[in-house]
């Protein structure tokens, strides 16, 4: 998008809309970066490989793309300029390293569109998908939390120890950098306390970042953030920034989500993320995620309709393994077939009592205030 003048709101509203209404985000990048063999007991995490094995990036990008996701989040979620400076490379570096992460994201994308003009049919014999549509890159942004690899992005305590002014100063060039790197928009993920929330916020309007954003929240006990500051508060913050397209939950237990879309539904009319954990906890000492034994990976793909109907539209969160499933359970939820298609004929249809529940689910708060019976006008796009 570069300097060009946009309006932020649409990003988000003509993708869902071309998407059917409803889209995947690809799973945890770290865990399948590991499944290829990465070590990633490092302070930089996942970010580590961009130095060591850009190429096992671009090959779970491309994995998620051909799994069905829509939107694939960039490795940059623990690349700060600081933390690479902390391993011996200079400023100039280390923002090349933040450019190359979208890059790599960008060329996973090339490569599964070339692969989609290649490929005959929609699915292959292996379950992979080529069907070409539309995909965002998202450039992830990570709390200060992450950059001190401790653990306390899942706690947020430390914003009772620095002041906004520090945040802001601290993701300003990360910003900055990512938001001219080529992403169609930024991912600001796993935000634990107010204070972060208070100093991206101020940071998009500060920098006239030209290209839009998300925030998604992380939350302990399924009523606040994982701080223990107000949701209501953190939403509110997004809800009053222009350049906020989405806002949601990440990095949470399932339990928790379908009371979280809720509250959020209370402060904000913009489409809701969802992509939780499988309900682990993190183990600061061990540097480890404690798994629970009650949810397997079938129960977390079954909650799909459930969060949908109860307003989110933007789903995640599922290993490589199971985003086939994800997607395709995601898909379900998606417009009735007068909605869908690359383009939408003008159509005047009237929808019946029986049907219009299923439209309200899946519209949400558009259609809530329609009648038993009514007439869709559907535009062209």
């Amino acid at each position: 998008m570069g300097s060009q003048s946009f309006e932020p709101s649409s990003v988000m509203d003509d993708f869902l809309q071309k998407s059917g209404g409803c889209a995947v985000i690809d799973g945890g990048l770290a865990t399948e970066l590991e499944r290829y063999g990465a070590d990633l007991n490092d302070p930089l995490w996942s970010a580590k490989c961009l130095l060591s094995s850009p190429e096992l990036i671009r090959q779970v990008h491309l994995d998620y793309l051909e799994a069905g996701a829509d939107i694939i989040i960039t490795s940059s979620y623990q690349a700060t300029i600081q933390g690479f400076e902390a391993k011996g490379l200079s400023e100039e570096e280390s923002e090349a390293l933040l450019r190359k992460s979208v890059e790599i994201a960008l060329e996973a994308r090339n490569i599964y569109y070339q692969n989609c003009n290649d490929c005959t049919t929609d699915n292959a014999g292996d379950g992979k998908i080529f069907r070409k549509r539309p995909i965002l890159v998202a450039a992830s942004v990570g709390c200060y939390g992450a950059y001190l690899a401790d653990g306390a992005e899942y706690s947020g305590e430390y914003g009772h120890t620095v002041t906004l002014e520090f945040l802001k100063d601290f993701h300003r060039r990360r910003v900055q950098v990512l938001a001219g790197s080529g992403a169609d928009l930024i991912a600001f993920e796993t935000t634990p306390n107010k204070l972060e929330a208070q100093a991206y916020a101020q940071l998009l309007e500060e920098e006239d970042i030209t290209i839009p954003a998300w925030f998604s929240f992380s939350s302990k006990d399924g009523v606040n953030v994982s701080s223990g500051d107000s949701l209501f508060e953190c939403v509110t913050i997004a809800e009053s920034c222009k350049k906020v397209v989405a806002v949601g939950i990440n990095c949470t237990p399932p339990r928790f989500i379908h009371g979280l879309i809720l509250s959020i539904k209370k402060v904000t009319t913009k489409p809701i993320i969802i992509y939780p954990n499988s309900g682990e906890t993190y183990d600061a000492e061990r540097k480890d995620w404690i798994v629970p034994t009650e949810l397997s990976k079938e129960d977390f793909v079954s909650y799909v309709s459930k969060w949908h109907e109860a307003g989110a539209s933007l789903f995640g969160g599922i290993d490589k393994q199971r985003v086939h499933q994800f997607a395709a359970t995601v898909r379900s939820c998606k417009l009735p077939e007068v909605y869908k298609g690359k383009g939408i004929m003008y159509v005047d249809e009237v929808i019946k009592k029986e049907t219009r529940k299923k439209v309200q689910m899946i519209a949400g708060r558009r259609f809530n205030q329609l009648p038993l019976e009514l007439v869709i006008r559907s535009r062209s796009l």
